[in-house]
């Protein structure tokens, strides 16, 4: 296993302060100023927004450098930039100019040629008016690459790669197209894979597939050199659903007013009633915790799950909502690393002014 893989919170914390974070400043620093050079204001706009707004995907994505041992910069570097691709595309699509699948299936297209050492970049940009981006998504998708070209073992996680980058980009087509056809494609999608994940519900299988965390984590194993395809494979099922699952789910749970205002698709409004959807969250938080005894270096694992649980919860969104409060005192409080993540993140976003 990798070294110096933190297992206790307190340790995790000062490793996340002292290394993670100035790490990811630093890329994100370079990628700003790469957006703020994006000649079509439209796409400049939306770059630079989606930055500023989900600043802490990165944050959280990082954490997962951590198992990388020595080339730990180098996965903050893949991290930072296959993530801020995603938040990118995310915003292309969600407040976009066009309600084309197509076009959504062209754009994610440049998140599995970044999984992809020495695949050429296109004109991901083809099926939309706006077009000039000074070259910015290629550059991000190039980075991924050569992060890639560092793995002695890449055709180990090729194929595990790209079935959770296949799964991602599905649901994002599938959900940013006009709201009609959304529920019709979801839950047509999700019949395909019922028989295999019989436990789930449409939109949990749905939110299960929006996470990075399983790529980021079996980058990172990789990275360091000790992942066999054992581990590969026991990554794959610890990650996908649960743990990648309670991830989405929380996070549409703490947007859900923002959704409603702005008319988006939140797979929390799918559940009956409120008592339903705390029921299968703790059912996710236990599964994912289950998985996460079953990985190497599984104290790892499990502190990620319960960081999750204080990350979201942490967020000052929750008092806002009509069940926030009350979610928050039935989930964080199962253990006490829960209760320790949920207050440094409360303290972070008072002394960084938000959550981005």
């Amino acid at each position: 296993m990798a070294k110096h893989i933190p297992t206790r919170a307190v340790t995790l914390m000062k490793s996340v302060y002292q290394q993670v974070f100035p790490a990811v400043d630093k890329e994100l620093s370079y990628w700003r100023k790469r957006a703020e050079e994006i000649p079509d204001r439209e796409l400049r706009n939306q770059a630079l927004s989606s930055m500023e707004a989900k600043r802490f995907h990165c944050q959280g994505g990082a954490v997962y450098s951590l198992l990388a041992g020595a080339k730990h910069v180098e996965a903050v570097r893949f991290i930072v930039a296959y993530q801020t691709i995603s938040d990118y595309l995310d915003n292309l699509c969600d407040r976009s100019t066009s309600m084309n699948p197509e076009d959504f299936c062209l754009l994610h297209e440049a998140m599995s040629d970044a999984l992809k050492p020495g695949t050429k970049t296109k004109n991901y940009y083809l099926l939309r008016e706006e077009q000039d981006d000074g070259g910015y998504l290629a550059e991000l998708v190039r980075t991924c690459q050569e992060s890639l070209g560092m793995l002695d073992n890449y055709q180990m996680v090729e194929g595990h790669l790209l079935e959770l980058q296949g799964l991602y980009a599905d649901l994002q087509v599938h959900k940013h197209v006009r709201k009609e056809e959304r529920m019709p494609r979801l839950t047509s999608w999700y019949k395909g894979y019922e028989a295999k994940f019989p436990d789930l519900d449409w939109h949990e299988f749905a939110a299960s597939a929006g996470s990075t965390l399983g790529i980021f984590c079996l980058i990172s194993y990789g990275l360091s050199g000790n992942l066999n395809e054992t581990m590969a494979k026991d990554i794959i099922h610890g990650y996908f659903p649960y743990i990648q699952g309670i991830h989405i789910l929380l996070d549409y749970f703490i947007d859900q007013q923002e959704d409603q205002e702005e008319g988006d698709l939140n797979f929390c409004n799918y559940y009956e009633n409120y008592s339903r959807m705390r029921e299968r969250f703790l059912y996710f938080i236990q599964q994912a915790e289950d998985r996460g005894r079953r990985l190497p270096d599984p104290g790892f694992h499990q502190m990620v799950v319960e960081g999750l649980v204080g990350l979201y919860l942490g967020d000052p969104k929750v008092n806002g909502l009509q069940y926030g409060p009350e979610m928050k005192r039935k989930l964080v409080k199962r253990g006490w690393r829960s209760r320790f993540f949920h207050l440094n993140t409360k303290l972070y976003y008072q002394l960084n002014g938000g959550r981005g």
